[in-house]
């Protein structure tokens, strides 16, 4: 049975990610934090990893970049997760009764209209993941409180469903990546994530990003991440897709010419977008 490393508990977006890329018994390890789950895979702890990069409201996740570089880790697959919202509490416990709401700070953001409109005075309280708070009202059983977190959550904690899609945009996704220590070469690649620097003078970038094009290369995600500890540098990290992969090894060799450094973060199989439930 794999061992897959995720950022939260059973029950949480991340776990529920893992499950759905593998599609088969995963035995899920958890962490506490993003760099444990790097370590895990570093020290060879467990054989893969599934982390957040980035959500269609929150934006990118730049330390999770820098994390994949500090750990040299490869990333071999991406899932894209619809993230609905819901309201969900003890058996017993009506809307009218909940005073305090708990969850990640992200989950409560993405849900400020709907408590704004029916709970404008319960207190909010911000966890690490949905999950925990899920898992918060079944151990304690709080008669007063509801948590706000997935379907999957709500089912290992046993707890009602109050309100399902409860997020104010409804097309909210994360896509997560799927991380090794060491890459998987794959006949089927499809799409890349590099990283790279470029000289401080004009168009240095743009030469660059004109050879993906003139290969017939998508630029799926540009993303410039602040390189720590030097002030104005920049590295810039991009996802790019192809159709016939000797146009991407042509445009790789070109792009080489252009830059002071570049690496390759991973090859593997573009995800699709799938609209599900949580």
């Amino acid at each position: 049975m794999k061992r897959i490393a995720v950022q939260g508990i059973v029950g949480s977006f991340h776990e529920d990610a893992a499950q759905r890329y593998f599609n088969k018994k995963i035995e899920v390890v958890e962490c506490k934090s993003f760099t444990s789950v790097c370590e895990l895979v570093d020290t060879d702890k467990v054989d893969y990893a599934v982390m957040a990069i980035e959500n269609s409201i929150a934006g990118s996740l730049l330390k999770n970049y820098q994390l994949i570089r500090d750990y040299h880790l490869r990333i071999i697959g991406e899932i894209y997760l619809h993230i609905q919202m819901n309201l969900m509490a003890v058996k017993g416990v009506k809307p009218s009764d909940i005073t305090d709401i708990y969850s990640h700070p992200v989950a409560l953001q993405q849900c400020v209209e709907y408590l704004e409109q029916y709970f404008p005075n319960a207190n909010l309280h911000e966890g690490l993941d949905t999950a925990a708070a899920a898992k918060l009202m079944s151990d304690e059983q709080l008669p007063h409180a509801a948590a706000i977190g997935n379907l999957r959550s709500a089912e290992l904690y046993k707890l009602n469903i109050l309100e399902t899609g409860i997020e104010t945009n409804k097309k909210n996704y994360t896509r997560f990546l799927v991380l090794a220590k060491h890459g998987n070469p794959t006949e089927k690649a499809n799409k890349a994530s590099l990283c790279f620097e470029v000289g401080h003078f004009y168009g240095s970038l743009a030469r660059v990003l004109n050879v993906f094009a003139e290969n017939e290369i998508n630029l799926a995600k540009i993303q410039s991440v602040p390189v720590i500890g030097k002030p104005n540098e920049y590295t810039i990290h991009v996802d790019i897709e192809w159709e016939k992969l000797e146009n991407y090894d042509r445009a790789l060799h070109q792009a080489l010419k252009s830059v002071s450094s570049l690496a390759i973060l991973g090859e593997y199989e573009r995800s699709e977008i799938y609209m599900h439930d949580q």
